[in-house]
């Protein structure tokens, strides 16, 4: 099969890194080719955000990342910031707002963004194939070679940028991770993030608070989030659930703190100025009806806090700050916005993303293994990898 085209680089993806890859590569005067296995580009982006993209997180640094390597994504971030994204949006007229702990979003629709991306990659003349099926990737004679839809493409770098299993019903698969496999670069375990938590056993009960939210501290693994927790049908959701989820391992239990604003020694004081209140009352000024029933119930408390031991009391207060649950799973793939683990960052270089044992082969976004916090960070890292992968190609 001969050659339809050559170019200086293939990437393959046309999510958010891909499409920023491209666009910075091609105004650096590169012919470069997306190929996209969707009907059309920045699906995911799409979705995000509730429709309105939490494109960046301002306050984005390594710490918010997890990896093998916590040092890894440094350079990259480093080298291409929040602000910079920022200044990018606001060159192109796209009004924004900050929510809450850094969480920048579009005013209008995520749609915004994907326009920028495109008009982006028009001005570096980038080429973009969507629908496209990859049926093989080879490298010859320092040339990679991608067959798609039938025809050949050639080009003497090939980035890859399709991202993680996460939301298979967007399209997403482990093509990544076949892909790395097969140029030997090792893969981290790839495992749903930023993901609902499901409840067995004793926990079982607080299914019934399906719907009940609350601001709460939850912690795995040392790792401590103070945001909303939600209970669903299922478990535990909610921004700090999903933040623990991406730390959380089978077997370990997740701790909350259902009294994150209130003082040590709370009850005890409520005690003393209103002893004739009753202790599910005061639960439920601190907490939403129903779960303070729930809390309650299960602490086997009742009555006026006056008729209530000290040392029951401080029981109450020390479970309610530190409440374990036992997930006994999450709710996968297909509940997950990201996906932890992937190719291995000892397998990169951090400056260019590519990998040292194969010259020319570049991996950016959610297929390596580095992951952000919920909140506009994962994008930031699709921003950052490709800004870094794209000053090389």
């Amino acid at each position: 099969m001969s050659i339809a085209q050559t170019f200086d680089a293939i990437v393959l993806g046309g999510g958010a890194a891909g499409q920023f890859c491209a666009a910075m590569a091609g105004q650096r005067g590169k012919r470069v080719l997306v190929l996209e296995k969707a009907e059309r580009v920045g699906k995911k982006i799409l979705i995000s955000g509730g429709g309105r993209c939490n494109f960046t997180n301002s306050d984005a640094g390594p710490a918010n990342y997890l990896s093998a390597n916590p040092h890894f994504a440094k350079s990259a971030l480093a080298r291409y910031t929040a602000r910079d994204f920022l200044a990018l949006v606001e060159a192109h007229g796209i009004a924004w707002h900050e929510k809450t702990l850094g969480q920048l979003f579009c005013d209008g629709s995520a749609q915004q963004i994907v326009d920028m991306l495109l008009a982006e990659c028009a001005k570096g003349d980038v080429t973009i194939l969507t629908g496209q099926e990859v049926s093989e990737v080879e490298h010859r004679d320092g040339a990679f070679l991608v067959t798609a839809n039938g025809a050949l493409h050639g080009a003497h770098r090939l980035v890859i940028a399709t991202g993680g299993p996460s939301i298979p019903k967007m399209g997403a698969t482990g093509f990544a991770y076949d892909l790395a496999r097969q140029f030997g670069l090792k893969v981290v375990e790839p495992r749903p993030a930023l993901v609902p938590l499901t409840l067995g056993g004793e926990d079982v009960l607080f299914r019934e608070l399906s719907g009940v939210s609350a601001e709460v501290d939850a912690t795995a693994n040392k790792a401590s989030f103070r945001e909303a927790a939600l209970f669903t049908h299922r478990g535990l959701s909610g921004p700090a659930i999903l933040q623990v989820s991406s730390y959380w391992r089978h077997g370990d239990p997740v701790a909350i703190d259902f009294l994150p604003g209130l003082a040590p020694g709370w009850l005890h004081e409520a005690k003393r100025n209103t002893p004739r209140m009753q202790f599910r009352s005061l639960l439920r000024d601190a907490l939403p009806q129903r779960l303070a029933d729930v809390l309650a119930e299960r602490l086997g408390i009742e009555g006026d806090l006056g008729n209530i031991a000290d040392k029951a009391l401080r029981s109450a207060e020390d479970r309610l700050r530190r409440w374990n649950f036992h997930p006994n799973g999450t709710e996968g793939f297909a509940k997950a916005e990201v996906t932890a683990g992937g190719i291995s960052t000892a397998e990169l270089s951090s400056q260019t993303m590519e990998a040292k044992k194969v010259p020319g082969l570049h991996v950016i976004g959610e297929a390596v293994d580095v992951t952000g916090w919920l909140g506009g960070y994962n994008f930031q890292w699709a921003w950052s990898s490709a800004h870094g992968c794209a000053q090389a190609l």
